[in-house]
Formats: structure tokens, C-alpha cells, sequence
């Protein structure tokens, strides 16, 4: 079981890219802070400053500019989450987060499928904020029961 979440961004694949990889960047729209640059093979840790809360992820993949891959949650319920950017132009980029790893067995899987889900239309959301209109307080908005 998998979600795939699109979004469109009109930005080059490089500055999406850099978005996501760059410590300094993430904190403009996702996680407060990443104790690292991605990298293949790195173990980062993620910060949420305003819940208390942190994980780490284990990078698996990156291809400059196209994608970038990292495992994350507890080793019984762990998600493969690719990020693939497909640059149409040098100033159009489609971003596609794909998450996989759901139990099809899990009695919570329809909520925890629609929450994941929400995660990624609201993270691409703030994404899209940041890179094309230089917003960033929007990504502490997520309010979740």
C-alpha cells in the first residue's frame, strides 16, 4: 500500500531540490531544523521545535535535481518515502512524493493512510508557499487530532 501526492512548482528542479536538502532551507516550510545535508547514506535527524518532538530518517538515495529517498518511523512500521522531481521546464517542476510501507492488515490503515496523505498535500503546500512567494509561517498550520 502506497500514496503518491503531486504538486506542481514553479521553480527549477535545483531550487526544490535544495529546498528539501539544505538544513538551512527545510525550516522555511517543513521541519524546524535537519541536522545534516541529505546525502546517500546519511543518518538525519529532524526537528520539531514547536511539538518537542524529532526523528531521524536514513537517507537512501539522492540523484541531484531528480530524487531523493530516506526510510523513516519505528522498524515495525517503517515507510519508504521517495521524493521525485521532474523538471518540465526551467522554471516548471511537478514534485511527487510517493510513501509506501502501509500494512494492509492494520485496523488503522484508512486513517493512517488519509492522515499521511494530508501530511504530504500540506508539506507540498508550504513548499509551494515558500518557493514561489517567499512565505514561511505557514508550516506550523497543521493542526492534528
Amino acid at each position: 500500500m502506497n500514496i503518491i501526492t503531486k504538486f506542481k512548482i514553479l521553480k527549477p528542479a535545483h531550487e526544490v531540490f535544495e529546498a528539501f536538502v539544505d538544513p538551512s532551507k527545510i525550516g522555511n516550510f517543513w521541519f524546524s531544523s535537519s541536522s545534516d545535508r541529505w546525502e546517500q547514506g546519511k543518518t538525519v535527524t529532524l526537528r520539531y521545535d514547536e511539538y518537542n518532538a524529532q526523528l531521524d530518517i536514513n537517507v537512501l538515495e539522492v540523484e541531484l535535481n531528480k530524487k531523493i529517498v530516506f526510510k523513516w518511523g519505528p522498524t515495525e512500521d517503517e515507510h519508504i518515502v521517495t521524493i521525485t522531481l521532474n523538471e518540465l521546464d526551467h522554471s516548471n517542476t511537478i514534485v511527487e512524493v510517493k510513501e509506501e510501507g502501509f500494512n494492509e492488515n492494520d485496523d488503522e490503515l484508512i486513517h493512517k493512510l488519509l492522515g499521511n496523505k494530508e501530511g504530504w498535500v500540506f508539506v507540498l503546500s508550504c513548499l509551494k508557499s515558500y518557493l514561489e512567494f517567499g512565505v514561511t509561517e505557514l508550516r506550523t498550520g497543521l493542526v492534528k487530532d
